[in-house]
């Protein structure tokens, strides 16, 4: 791990986002709430906050970091047949949450697809990206 000891502590931001590509049918169940496993985005929500606070666990070399706040979005794109998906990780710390962000998201989408496989198997996650960063000695940096 890299020695982030004498590296300043300050707030400390990452917007990650992506997608989850699934047919009509899918998406009607997931926004009616009809799904028989239960409530879709509701459990994927919980997933990817879950996953934020554990990903220390999951990459090898991320330190272990104090979250103080994770949010977890979705919205339902019918026209594209996607669900979307948005997470905003908060720390004040040595280091960054970009990591905690989109682990959050890939496993909130990965969770979706779990739950949805047995009507859809041709589901594609993608677009997993870093939207924007905060704090730390490189400041704020935003995809254009």
């Amino acid at each position: 791990m890299v020695d982030i000891g004498s590296k300043a502590e300050t707030d400390r931001l990452a917007i990650a986002t992506g997608n989850i590509q699934v047919q009509a049918e899918t998406l009607d169940l997931i926004q009616q709430g009809g799904h028989k496993k239960g409530d879709v985005l509701g459990i994927a929500r919980i997933a990817g906050i879950m996953a934020a606070k554990k990903t220390s666990e999951l990459i090898p070399l991320c330190h272990p970091l104090q979250l103080t706040s994770v949010k977890v979005n979705f919205n339902c794109n019918v026209e594209q047949l996607q669900v979307e998906c948005s997470v905003q990780v908060k720390t004040s710390g040595a280091t960054g949450v970009e990591m905690e962000a989109l682990t959050a998201v890939q496993v909130a989408l990965l969770t979706i697809y779990d739950m949805c496989k047995a009507v859809d198997r041709g589901m594609v996650m993608q677009a997993i990206q870093l939207e924007q960063k905060e704090g730390g000695k490189s400041g704020v940096w935003t995809r254009e």
